[in-house]
């Protein structure tokens, strides 16, 4: 019991990452999959199905009560209330600070706002807890156009577009 214990309270606390929220379930098995498809797809149309997974993945919170921030986050943005978006999207960051999906989608509410230079930080977020985020990778490259950082931008689409040659933002690479 005494070797168990010591065990069993560090398992629980590498579950428990932030305020409670736990850490999110490893997809690293499925999404190499689903990357190797997007290589293997023969056109867009194929490979439209792979990426809706990969969204259906990196959408899944890590427990009930981050998923309904990110949804009332996610409804918010659909009816452009970026304040109740933005609003929900900081709590789901605090109390998840180890969810890309929370920096991501936070940033994508600051690009509709034009808000590129506050966008920026949270997709870097996003990129360094999962690095091989096209969607994150590629909301950065957009932002990067629109401040006319174009070289660097260039740089970060080559990544997302070596993961996912179908993404539509592959029309931007020069």
């Amino acid at each position: 019991m005494r070797i168990i214990l010591p065990i069993l309270l560090a398992l629980f606390a590498q579950n428990a990452a932030a305020d409670g929220c736990p850490v999110a379930l490893d997809h690293s098995v499925a999404v190499d999959k689903i990357y190797t498809e997007l290589q293997l797809a023969p056109n867009q149309m194929t490979a439209i199905p792979y990426s809706n997974q990969l969204w259906a993945l990196w959408l899944e919170a890590p427990d009930m009560p981050s998923q309904l921030m990110l949804d009332e986050g996610l409804r918010a943005i659909r009816v452009g209330d970026y304040v109740r978006a933005v609003d929900r999207l900081n709590a789901l960051v605090s109390y998840c600070p180890f969810y890309a999906e929370g920096y991501n989608q936070r940033a994508f509410v600051n690009f509709l706002r034009t808000d590129y230079q506050a966008a920026l930080p949270d997709l870097d977020q996003a990129i360094s807890l999962n690095p091989r985020h096209t969607g994150a990778l590629t909301g950065k490259a957009r932002t990067l156009i629109e401040l006319g950082k174009d070289d660097e931008a260039q740089v970060i689409l080559k990544m997302a577009v070596a993961l996912n040659p179908w993404l539509g933002e592959r029309a931007l690479l020069r």
